[in-house]
Formats: structure tokens, sequence, C-alpha cells
């Protein structure tokens, strides 16, 4: 039985459409409000959220959803998702939810929920919360109806936290940093982390209204923040998505860098250090295999899995890895989180800049990546990789790259999308490959 609600970042869609409404969000509530009623404890639920408009709206559902059912609700207001999974370990809480559509733009919302360990659920969790939305819920007697508060203390506590990831030698005097935080869930806490370790920052999408959260900033809109840090002279630029999970980074030249040479510096530092848990690094399919390359070059190892962070992290604590990540920007320190957290990935970057001394652009750019290309086909409905032409095209394209490339074809998770990605030494190859199967993927729909 497959899920039907969660996809691979929770659950996901256009506000007050579909399935992200109020009352879907009540039901969520009380759905897994029930699946964590487990003890005689008064039980608990965090709750955060970023800064779109819908976010209130969610925000009261899940609220009146948790009570009904006689879980205790403590709401935070904007904070990164992975403050969220801090604050449910470190309250002791049965449940964290983070109320946030990551990148899209405000027009959507979601629901991450994390279990009292700080950790994603299970897709088995998710299923069975899922069973539960079928059923009629179980409402607390009067008596036992819970209550909400909202705690103020909650940024500092996060900012606290995270600047443990960094030793306490290090400060960042003398670098300037640019830090775009997409008017986002991150608009306070990550430019008052780096300033408060010494560096002079100068900020972007830092003022949001509701309605522009990664509006042109972010990490999926870097153009502005690429030209704020040429014409600032700036050492780095920081760019941060709506829930401050992913990390994208701007050198000191304006030159975009990616979430897998994040990966190769984050893990080539602790490998020097003695630190890197695990022989390797844990990614995604979608990695770049000149990452694989590289490290293949130090001794470690690429474990790739599936996409979506939740199962780069469920192979880390299997593998006993430390870092992991995916080329989007999730970046996934487990020696400091249970979740991506963009803005302690950040901080390692920045200070891996102090100590090297050296700039942006050497430390940053470890390998060449080989030629990628990823492209999507929307469809209306219907299974068109279950296609029969979609998969003559697909083996004749495993084929023509066997050796030297690879070719990766999905389904999103959040959307009705066909990602089809191929890489290879030649770009040309790589290029039609992707265009044969990007057409046959069409026909069939």
């Amino acid at each position: 039985m497959g899920r039907k609600l969660f996809g691979t970042d929770g659950i996901r869609g256009r506000t007050n459409a579909g399935v992200m409404t109020a009352e879907t969000a009540m039901r969520v509530g009380q759905a897994a409000g029930n699946y964590f009623m487990r003890g005689g404890h008064r039980h608990r639920v965090v709750i955060g959220k970023d800064t779109r408009l819908s976010g209130y709206m969610m925000e009261s559902a899940l609220v009146a959803g948790f009570t009904s059912v006689g879980m205790d609700v403590t709401m935070t207001g904007p904070l990164p998702t992975p403050a969220i999974a801090l604050l449910t370990r470190e309250m002791r809480a049965d449940l964290g939810v983070m109320i946030s559509a990551s990148h899209n733009l405000f027009r959507d919302n979601g629901i991450k929920l994390f279990g009292p360990d700080g950790y994603k659920l299970s897709d088995q969790a998710e299923l069975e919360i899922e069973a539960l939305l079928e059923q009629e819920p179980k409402l607390a007697a009067p008596e036992r109806i819970g209550r909400a508060r909202r705690i103020d203390d909650a940024r500092g506590r996060y900012i606290h936290a995270i600047k443990q990831s960094v030793s306490n030698e290090v400060r960042f005097d003398g670098l300037k940093v640019v830090v775009d935080c997409a008017h986002g869930a991150a608009y306070q806490v990550a430019p008052s982390a780096i300033w408060e370790l010494g560096a002079e920052v100068i900020t972007l999408g830092v003022d949001p209204n509701g309605t522009n959260i990664n509006d042109g900033v972010g990490s999926t809109a870097i153009e502005a923040l690429q030209a704020r840090v040429v014409e600032e002279g700036a050492d780095i630029g920081i760019a941060l998505d709506g829930d401050a999970d992913r990390l994208i980074v701007v050198d000191e030249k304006g030159t975009k860098v990616d979430g897998d040479q994040i990966m190769a510096l984050i893990a080539t530092r602790m490998h020097e250090k003695g630190a890197l848990s695990g022989g390797g690094v844990v990614a995604t399919v979608m990695s770049n295999l000149g990452l694989e390359r590289y490290l293949e070059g130090l001794g470690l190892t690429l474990e790739r899995t599936k996409v979506g962070d939740r199962y780069v992290l469920e192979r880390m604590k299997e593998g006993g890895f430390n870092v992991g990540g995916e080329q989007s920007g999730h970046m996934i320190l487990s020696d400091h989180g249970t979740t991506g957290d963009g803005t302690v990935a950040a901080l390692r970057v920045l200070s891996s800049l102090v100590r090297t001394e050296k700039p942006a652009s050497e430390i940053l750019h470890l390998f060449d990546p080989v030629p990628q290309l990823l492209k999507n086909v929307r469809y209306e409905g219907g299974a068109p990789l279950e296609n029969d032409a979609v998969k003559a095209a697909i083996a004749q394209a495993e084929s023509e790259l066997e050796g030297n490339g690879r070719l990766v074809i999905r389904a999103s998770g959040t959307e009705p999308l066909i990602r089809v990605m191929a890489e290879g030494d030649d770009s040309a190859q790589v290029e039609s490959v992707v265009d044969r199967v990007c057409d046959a993927v069409r026909a069939a729909t």
C-alpha cells in the first residue's frame, strides 16, 4: 500500500486546494496526535512555520486538531525546519511539526512531521497516520482537551545550539558575508548567528510580507545574491531556502556552488582531521559523477540513495556516516542535527574559509563536474513510466551511457513531473539521450 497524502518530504500542495486545506491540517493534527498519544504522561507537540501567509491558517487548524485529541501545543513562530527538530528533542515533545513548502512560492504550503527523536517520520509511520485519517478521531474528554501557548525564546535557543557547531577558537572576524534568507524562516536567526561569530553581514531576503518567500531570492534564485557579492566585494554569499534546510553558496567571484561541492569541502576537511565517519559520504542518485570520482581519489566512498533527504539520513544512520546531503543543497551533518540544516552547513563553510585563509573560489571548487542535464516533463495523469515505448527509450539510453555515464529517471514526489537526468563525459551524448527519453514520456501522456 502506497502513501496517498505524504510525498518525499511530508505533505505539500497548493493552499486552499487539493490536500492543503485547513480541514486537512486539522485532520492531520488529530490523526498524528492519536498516533503519538502513548503512555500516561501529558503529551506535547511543537509547531513551527515559515513566513508564508497561509501559515497562520494552517497553524490554527493544526492547533485545533492536536488540542482536540488531548495534546498540548507549543508554538514557536517562524523558525527553520532544523530548529523544530531540535526543539522537539530538547522539550521532550512527542511530536514536532513544521509548516512549510520549502523552496516553493507562497501559494503552496506543506506539513513536515518529526518524531520525539527529532527525525522525520518513516514511510511506515506516515502510512499508519494516513490510515488513521480514514477513521473517526478519538477526541479527548472536555477536561482533557489540550492547551496551546507560544514561547518567546525559541530563536535564541536555536542560535545558541548552532553556534556550538563551530570550534570555540574560530571567529569570523574580517569576513564579509552576504546572507540571503529568501524572506523565509531564517530571516532573523541566520544573520544573527553569523554576526555573533564576528562576520560583517550584509542581508538579502530578510523582509517577509507573507507573499514574497522564495520570490527572486534564496537558494533557487541566486542571481540577486551573485550580483550583491560582487558589488560589495564580499568574501562569500550564503543562500538559504524558505525553511532554511538547504544551502547554496556563491564564491567571491559570483560563481554558484552547489551541494556537491559543499559536501566535497566538508568531507575533505573532516577526513583530514580524522572526524569523518562511515568512510565516505551519503548522497542521492542526483549527485554528480565528478563528486564520486573525487571522493574515490581520497579513498572515500559515495553511497547513493533515492531522492529525499530523509532517505539520505536513513542510510547515514544505518552505515554510521556523519556527512550526507543532496546536490540541491540539503546538508546533513549528523554530529550537529537530525535533519538538513543550511545554516549549520554555512557555518562549517565559513570556518573553512577562516582556517585555510584561502578564497571561496579555491576551497569550494574541488572537482570538475561531468556534464549533467536534468529536464522535467509534466504529465496530467496515468503512469507514463509504465508505457512500453518509454521503457524502450530508457533501456536504449542506459545502453548508450553504460561505462561512461548514468541515467536517472524518477517521478517527482511533490508535483506531476517526470524528472529525466543524464550525465557523462560526452555532453552531446548526454543531451541526446535526455531529449529522446523526454520525447517518449511526452508522447505517452
